[in-house]
């Protein structure tokens, strides 16, 4: 990659807007024209740097249950139990991380689930053969903002302001429009007009579909139109979740999770349960370039929170990364093989 292809990179990180031709928008704030910004951005796909570009909702503010999940297997089995549980389409991010638990997962259920969250995980924790299992809902968003550091500039210590946050979360606060999330979770393609595309296909104007994407940023539903990057393709090969034993009550939680949700390295910040054997209930993620870069931030969230008790989980192996598809049916086509029929 270029500078050019680093600057667009971090642009289109925060946001693609929903405007007629959008990246001719885009190539207006580098520079360039409408056809080298397309033409980057399919190179940068097809070389695997970009994974998509769509709308990113919040989960819990469209009505779904969703949590992250540890689980701890034999070794030997991890491989076959990683796909029994990446089997089921609300798995959004399956992972091996170095820890006795050694499978993490996150799984979201639809509000219209026969089983719910509880028990879909149930039965995931029986056909994959776990030997433990341990729900990690969040209690308490501090920070998601995945704004990777593509020019490599930042410190260890650097700060930011912003990210989507508990503030912004308005869950059952208004309707949703399906037909409308159906489109703009799928991937964008690389055309002049596409939200006029999108718009065409939905039977309404651009006009109404910009005025639709702006009542579901003010309902939360949705965070921001924009591309994720494929993080180890563009150096990021330390996925570090960075836990936090807190000690006291909601307030010193409450306290330094805001604290750690300022350093501008941790994309992901929540307050989760802990429990006898898993003592920690803030929770960090960091993408580095190295597991010596993402200590270093470890380190430096330590020394300004004041926290000893914590540890680093790397990721080993990914066995699946993608976005939850809302609100389509294979969903109940899987729950429809694992619910016992009615008598």
């Amino acid at each position: 990659m270029d500078e050019l292809d680093k600057k667009l990179l971090a642009l289109i990180q925060k946001e693609v807007p929903v405007v007629a031709r959008p990246f001719a928008a885009i190539g207006n704030r580098l520079g360039v024209g409408e056809s080298e910004v397309m033409q980057r951005i399919a190179t940068l796909k097809a070389g695997r740097v970009i994974r998509q570009i769509s709308a990113i909702f919040d989960t819990q503010s469209l009505g779904y249950e969703s949590s992250l999940v540890a689980a701890q297997y034999e070794p030997a089995r991890l491989d076959d139990a990683a796909a029994v549980i990446s089997a089921h389409p609300g798995v959004s991010h399956n992972y091996q991380r170095d820890h006795a638990f050694n499978l993490w997962y996150t799984i979201a259920v639809a509000p219209t689930s026969r089983l719910g969250l509880a028990k879909t995980v149930d039965i995931l924790h029986r056909e994959s053969g776990a030997l433990s299992t341990r729900l990690l809902p969040t209690l308490y968003l501090f920070k998601i903002g995945v704004e990777l550091d593509v020019a490599g500039t930042a410190q260890a210590g650097a700060k930011t302001a912003g990210g989507y946050s508990h503030q912004d979360r308005k869950a059952g606060g208004a309707p949703v429009d399906i037909p409308v999330v159906l489109e703009m979770q799928q991937d964008l393609p690389v055309e002049a007009e596409p939200f006029v595309a999108m718009a065409g296909r939905l039977g309404i104007s651009l006009e109404e579909l910009q005025h639709l994407t702006a009542a579901m940023i003010a309902a939360g539903q949705l965070r921001r139109f924009s591309a994720v990057l494929r993080h180890r393709e563009i150096g990021f090969s330390a996925n570090g979740m960075g836990v936090w034993a807190v000690p006291g009550g909601d307030g010193e939680i409450l306290r330094a999770g805001k604290t750690m949700a300022q350093f501008r390295a941790v994309t992901h910040c929540y307050w989760r349960p802990s429990y006898p054997d898993w003592p920690y209930n803030l929770f960090t993620m960091i993408h580095a370039r190295s597991r010596e870069e993402c200590a270093a931030v470890v380190a430096a969230i330590a020394r300004e929170t004041g926290i000893t008790n914590h540890s680093v989980l790397f990721s080993i192996k990914e066995y699946k990364k993608t976005r939850v598809q809302y609100f389509t049916a294979a969903e109940a086509v899987w729950e429809a093989r694992h619910v016992e029929p009615r008598h």
